[in-house]
């Protein structure tokens, strides 16, 4: 890494008629020059060989975006806020490693092939259909790494992986292999959460609510059977379409009545005991259930007395484990109706559904249907309501220790904190433990064969791995249980979050070391990561499945510190969708600006918060690429060659210079806490303030009066330190317009804009800036700034030249030692400075109602509230407040008394004068007062 060794040091670059700084910076050629240089320079580039001391490495597990579709502006924001760390840390002399991957394997991969091919995955043999998934997925993966780069991105792209590669899979499946050798995982058949439309398991995590229009049907149950004949009513009331007895069951889900194999009742349900014990016949079925008491049964909903059916929901699941309940399975793989159903076989279950009530109304079992609306659980991937099947599936156990996944959450650093709490309340929410096997096939497959006859599990070799299982051999001749010498190889393949969920142990090259018998790392430095950054939505997914797979397999935590950013919205603050229209896509934006006033919206935030896309904001970044060119070409023309300045004796510094240096002093300390605390947006804002305003409206302009004569070393001095430390703190905010800057007047040996390829003195590889120990009184300082701010607009409204002398200035506020810059700064001949306040005369000239608090409240009696104003008559009164609760923000608060009513202070706004009654014309500032005589 190139460093600065002396903090002050100004050597090296060319002036402004060297380099020929234009007037207008040209972000089109300037950003795809850098682009471009940076990856041939290897600016970016991890080096391995440098360190392997961990305490010298800043690594940052990047989440692989998801193979799904295009590169979308939420990518942006994620993926620039990561790069603000990356460059930042970079520049504390880290050797920073910043890797990116693709999340190329799964259900998302495949249904973009088959939504961009027009197929069925279905219609094809697997390798068939992988190789076509990895064709579109090439296609797709090099156009995220021509955007990424184009958004300036400080990636490693030497350091690429996708989660398909032969490298991956291996890791994936030792993965696999180390958990079951644990006794971590298990294969079981049992009720799975199932999508009919991607027909494959999916685990608890996938699910998400969505609302949904349906009917609330009431069914009448037949009773065969009271379970109290004795208690049973007399004449029961409920209807049926005969004499039977009946009960009232409510459903959204009348489909699955041919699947009903019980019935419950709450036990302190005293309306229907009399049923408990007895039996039922479910209408148009006729098969007959038992009727069961269960505390689980909601009272509120319906009648209180609903239908177990083998699956409609998490309970239903419950009662048939619970009471040994017998199995009907209605519904198939792909949502069809099964021979269960007997004249519904065949048909879609939404078909099913409304054919059924069509029948129980013929038949006189349907008593009433009428509109709902209720929240379903659907798969997140396509958005169709889920089953739940008996299905034979791997599962990792979560259950039994969410306690200790809480644990190594705590041990992390969360930014912001209150991010943790969505990584608790997921745990303490888990009610299954993870399914890891999909039936699909464009994934890593199970490394797996069972023996045909006895079922025993056998697995690849660690050395073997990666392997298909469909493909290749299993790795012993005979079954090790019962010698059996004909083998099933398992179809399945992994979750894709099984995977992904590994990010950390393969950029750490966690591997299996034969000979010594044992898991290692080719890059142990790497791990923990230092930063696991991403979206608050896959919190659930990627890191808690992160956190689980690495725990298990190390024993530590995966990461050090969590950086959590919220998701972008539209200028209404809406989520963005495609059926909605409102998606803003990278190149609609980069289109209008400079990747740098993108990367400038990206840091508009606080971390966590979900950010709404505003062009205002672009825009507010483009003035600002535009004002650090301006500022720069003055300081280029204002100081001699960057080589020639040198620092002043301490006593030479003049008070304005001094002043400057130490609140620059603040400002790099102020910065370097707020990058280490993950706040951007208030180490943007900071920045952007002094630099814009007291840096060049202010300090600049006093500069610039004192160097267009004679030199002035001091002022050149901090002049051109000052502008090499903006440089360096715009860095990982604006890295393309400070690398132009930086190369045309401070790298070494650069003369002209062109560089070099090779040893490119970059901004991005200089040494963050450190404070350099400057006293001054920065109270005096900033007085002093304001009365100069003061006077420049006292000249502008009264239509003098900035240059234009002032014969008298009185100035009242603390400004001692900056005395002479003020006169310097604003050509004032006779400058007089007093600590004491002026007087100062203070007169109401109006009463600003707020008529939305008013008018509800008084009514009618608004015009009298007017006229009174109108005419004088109120009077202000200091707020009444008990004295326990009285602060010196209170005592401003007031009260206005206006025709007989009493306003509280939320309700108006006076509206004053400040006149001076001595000579002269009175311009206030926050802490001073300026009178111009």
């Amino acid at each position: 890494m190139s460093t600065d060794s002396d903090p002050g040091d100004t050597s090296g670059g060319g002036s402004a008629e060297d380099s020929g700084l234009p007037p207008e910076y040209d972000p089109e050629a300037v950003e795809p020059k850098w682009q471009d240089r940076w990856v041939e320079a290897g600016t970016y580039a991890y080096d391995e060989t440098a360190t392997t001391d961990p305490n010298t490495v800043f690594s940052i597990d990047t989440p692989p975006p998801t193979v799904s579709g295009d590169l979308h502006w939420g990518h942006v924001y994620g993926d620039t806020l990561q790069d603000f760390v990356a460059r930042f840390n970079r520049m504390r002399g880290y050797e920073t490693f910043f890797p990116f991957g693709y999340d190329d394997n799964g259900i998302a991969s495949e249904r973009l092939t088959e939504r961009e091919l027009g197929i069925r995955h279905q219609d094809f043999e697997r390798r068939e259909f992988q190789e076509k998934c990895r064709e579109v997925c090439r296609d797709y993966e090099a156009d995220f790494t021509e955007k990424m780069q184009a958004l300036g991105m400080s990636i490693d792209w030497s350091n690429t992986y996708k989660t398909i590669e032969p490298r991956v899979q291996r890791v994936s499946q030792l993965s696999f292999i180390d958990l079951y050798e644990q006794g971590r995982e298990y294969r079981r058949r049992a009720p799975t959460i199932w999508c009919p439309d991607c027909e494959t398991a999916i685990s608890q995590v996938e699910q998400e609510d969505a609302r949904q229009h349906t009917t609330f049907n009431d069914i009448a149950f037949e009773v065969v059977e009271f379970g109290d004949p004795d208690a049973a009513p007399d004449d029961p009331e409920a209807p049926g379409p005969g004499d039977t007895p009946t009960f009232t069951i409510s459903t959204t889900r009348p489909e699955l009545l041919p699947a009903c194999v019980s019935v419950f009742v709450h036990p302190d349900d005293e309306e229907n005991q009399h049923l408990v014990g007895g039996t039922a016949r479910v209408p148009i079925f006729g098969q007959e259930v038992p009727i069961i008491e269960d505390e689980r049964v909601d009272m509120e909903t319906g009648s209180g007395v609903v239908m177990c059916c083998t699956f409609g929901d998490r309970t239903d699941i419950e009662w048939y484990q619970a009471h040994d309940l017998p199995l009907r399975i209605a519904i198939d793989e792909s949502g069809t109706m099964t021979d269960v159903a007997d004249d519904y076989e065949s048909m879609t279950t939404e078909e099913a559904r409304e054919a059924i009530i069509g029948d129980l109304e013929a038949a006189g079992y349907l008593l009433e249907s009428r509109d709902h609306e209720h929240t379903v659980q659907v798969h997140e991937r396509c958005e169709v309501e889920v089953e739940y099947l008996v299905t034979e599936q791997w599962y990792v156990e979560l259950l039994d220790r969410t306690e200790e996944y809480l644990d190594a959450g705590r041990e992390m650093e969360w930014y912001p904190d209150k991010m943790f709490t969505r990584y608790q309340h997921w745990i303490e929410g888990l009610e299954w433990d993870w399914c890891i096997s999909r039936q699909r096939d464009s994934g890593i497959p199970f490394p797996v064969w069972y023996c045909e006859d006895c079922g025993e599990t056998v697995l690849a070799e660690k050395e073997q791995l990666p392997v298909e299982p469909i493909a290749d051999d299993p790795p012993v001749d005979a079954c090790p249980e019962c010698g059996g010498a004909a083998f099933q190889p398992e179809a399945d393949v992994f979750d894709t979050w099984a995977t992904s969920s590994l990010t950390p142990l393969i950029n750490a090259g966690w591997d299996w070391d034969g000979e010594r018998e044992a898991y290692t790392m080719e890059r142990p430095e790497l791990y923990p990561m230092d930063l696991r950054p991403q979206g608050h939505d896959i919190i659930s997914f990627w890191l808690f499945h992160t956190v689980v797979k690495c725990y298990e397999h190390t024993g530590e935590v995966p990461f050090e510190n969590v950086m959590i950013n919220g998701m972008v919205l539209d200028e209404n603050r809406e989520a963005m969708s495609k059926s909605k229209g409102n998606v803003v896509t990278p190149d609609e934006v980069l289109e209008k600006f400079p990747v740098d006033a993108a990367r400038y919206w990206a840091a508009g935030t606080s971390i966590g918060d979900d950010f709404p896309y505003k062009e205002g904001d672009l825009e507010g970044g483009e003035r600002l690429l535009q004002k650090l060119w301006n500022a720069s070409r003055l300081v280029d023309q204002t100081t001699p060659e960057p080589g020639t300045v040198e620092a002043p004796a301490d006593e030479d510094l003049a008070a304005v210079d001094r002043w400057l240096l130490a609140e620059l002093d603040d400002l790099v300390a102020t910065l370097t806490g707020r990058f280490d605390a993950c706040e951007f947006s208030k180490a943007r804002n900071d920045l952007r303030a002094f630099f814009w305003n007291s840096f060049c409206d202010d300090y600049l302009e006093i500069a610039k009066q004192r160097l267009s004569g004679d030199r002035d070393p001091s002022a050149e001095y901090a002049l051109v330190t000052a502008h090499r430390t903006f440089l360096k703190l715009f860095a990982p905010f604006l890295p393309h317009v400070t690398e132009e800057l930086w190369q045309r007047l401070y790298a070494a040996g650069a003369t002209d804009a062109a560089g070099t390829s090779e040893g490119l003195d970059s901004v991005h590889a200089r040494d963050w800036p450190e404070t350099r120990g400057y006293e001054a009184d920065l109270e005096a300082g900033e007085t002093a700034m304001e009365a100069i701010s003061a006077l420049r607009r006292y000249k502008t409204e009264n239509g003098m030249a900035l240059n234009a002398d002032l014969d008298r200035v009185e100035v009242y506020g603390h400004v001692t030692g900056f005395e002479d810059a003020i006169a310097e700064a604003m050509h004032v001949r006779s400058l007089e400075t007093f600590d004491e306040t002026p007087e100062v005369t203070t007169e109401v000239t109006g009463v600003d109602l707020d008529y939305s608090l008013v008018g509800p409240e008084y009514g009618d009696r608004v015009g009298d509230i007017d006229a009174a104003i109108e005419a004088g008559e109120f009077e202000v009164r200091e707020a009444q407040r008990g004295s326990d609760s009285r602060t010196e923000s209170d005592a401003v608060d007031e009260e206005l008394h206006v025709a007989g009513v009493e306003l509280a202070p939320e309700m108006f706004e006076m509206e004053r004068e400040r006149t001076y009654s001595g000579d002269g014309e009175m311009v206030e500032t926050e802490n001073a007062v300026v009178v111009v005589g």
